[in-house]
């Protein structure tokens, strides 16, 4: 039997991540995984391929819509070839799994492939392609999520489908029905859509992105019916049915009346749940709560002293990078290193187009704990670089507090919005001040001028661009 000083139960972002840093701090290594590919769900059903076809889907958008205005003219019709652009998703998956079948072979960490399942505290048996038993002095559980459904629906995966199935139809809907108005749901939504197909979303709460600043969530929503998106709020799903091709979905409306809508596809995006099917957590004594998540404390140990556990299978925002973070923070533990994670600085992307992104509080947040702030905004068509490139949609707001000028949160939608949340993470690390962003140069022109304007606006209202 071989031994390890650390087995890491599961591949995805969390799990990889967590072996890798364990073998650079010189731990013996394992990792198990029960699928063929490395990567778990973000880089092979999640992640990954949905923003492989946001850009596919994107380029095509642009070239029907907008390369005219730029003095680009293409005779002819331009046609979606829907089989090439999921083989060139696959592509890119399958090039970014075999990069971490690098990375493990790098690090020296065995790699096993099959369900890991506990047999004791510190034994997992493998069951698949590397049957067997491993001992581990430590053992990381980073089992992932799974998509969630409501009780009353049937996912039949070919009419009736997950985000999984999303990701590799054979045709354009003529009509998707989307049950759920939050990221996965809307960035899917956005793929089928420029590629021309109607679509309904269909979300319970009375806004789209409800666990987002409400500001963003609105002007999202301006741009989506500008789009021609059918987007019902306070709608409750009652039931869904498939006859034949035909999807029926009833809702009930805020009036208390049934209403009902067809299409050919409809996705099931009502979020996730954490996923320990088959782990046999029982026989190890590791506890989960209520909602299936493995309890664990602020070092994320469970009550197991020598098992840990990461990523969406514990509380916390279900996103690759916070597992990512909870994989280096749980090996830089086992090391007797003394490593730190700020949740309210773990940043949240939507990659819709618009990208919509957000750090720390919101201003409901703010108000329900009665928070002095003060607010800056700035639009993103005042801009010369967005005039410059036609992307004019969308705003940087950022929150301060009104006596400190502490940075207490930033929201943003807009172009590149994904990667310019990274300023406001590193600035509020530092416990920077409004002041302090709006005083550092920001080249022009740039996107990231927006970043400096709302700065300046929220420390004196002295924005200079509006």
């Amino acid at each position: 039997m071989n031994s390890y000083d650390v087995a890491v139960i599961g591949s995805g972002p969390g799990g990889y991540v967590a072996a890798i840093r364990c073998a650079q701090l010189g731990m013996k290594t394992a990792i198990i995984e029960k699928y063929s590919t490395l990567g778990g769900t973000c880089l092979n059903v999640g992640c990954i391929p949905s923003k492989a076809l946001l850009s596919s889907s994107h380029h095509y958008e642009e070239a029907t819509n907008h390369f005219e205005e730029h003095g680009i003219e293409i005779p002819g019709e331009i046609k979606v070839n829907l089989e090439k652009m999921i083989a060139r998703k696959q592509a890119v998956v399958d090039q970014t799994t075999g990069g971490i079948d690098f990375l493990m072979k790098k690090n020296n960490i065995d790699v096993y492939e099959g369900l890991g399942s506990f047999k004791d505290a510190t034994h997992i048996k493998i069951e698949g392609k590397d049957a067997g038993e491993i001992e581990a002095k430590n053992i990381i559980i980073a089992t992932g999520s799974k998509p969630s459904n409501l009780p009353f629906i049937t996912l039949d995966k070919e009419r009736i489908i997950t985000s999984t199935e999303a990701l590799k139809l054979k045709e354009v809907p003529k009509h998707l029905i989307i049950i759920g108005g939050g990221v996965i749901g809307l960035e899917l939504g956005q793929v089928y859509r420029r590629l021309g197909a109607k679509v309904t979303v269909i979300e319970y709460m009375d806004r789209i992105l409800p666990t987002m600043d409400a500001g963003l969530s609105k002007e999202l929503n301006k741009v989506f019916k500008k789009a021609k998106f059918n987007i019902m709020v306070s709608h409750k799903v009652q039931s869904v049915e498939r006859k034949g091709d035909e999807v029926i979905v009833k809702a009930e409306n805020k009036k208390g009346e049934v209403v009902e809508f067809k299409g050919d596809y409809c996705l099931v995006s009502v979020g996730r749940r954490p996923y320990t099917d088959g782990l046999n957590v029982e026989a190890a004594g590791v506890k989960l709560n209520n909602r299936g998540q493995v309890e664990v404390n602020e070092h994320l140990q469970t009550n197991v002293s020598n098992i840990y556990a990461i990523g969406d299978v514990v509380r916390g925002a279900m996103l690759a990078h916070k597992a990512e973070e909870e994989g280096v923070f749980v090996a830089e533990t086992l090391a007797g290193q003394k490593p730190h994670i700020d949740y309210n600085l773990i940043p949240g992307v939507v990659y819709t187009w618009p990208e919509v992104a957000a750090v720390g509080k919101t201003e409901e947040e703010l108000k329900e704990t009665g928070t002095e702030y003060k607010v800056g905004q700035f639009p993103f068509r005042a801009l010369g670089r967005a005039r410059a490139s036609g992307d004019i949609d969308g705003f940087v707001k950022i929150l301060a507090d009104k006596t400190t000028d502490e940075v207490l949160g930033v929201h943003m939608i807009g172009a590149r919005c994904a990667d310019l949340i990274a300023e406001a993470v590193t600035a509020m690390e530092f416990r920077a001040s409004a002041e302090d962003i709006s005083r550092y140069s920001h080249a022009h022109p740039t996107f990231a001028e927006a970043v400096k304007e709302a700065a300046l606006a929220a420390t004196d209202d002295r924005a200079l661009h509006v």
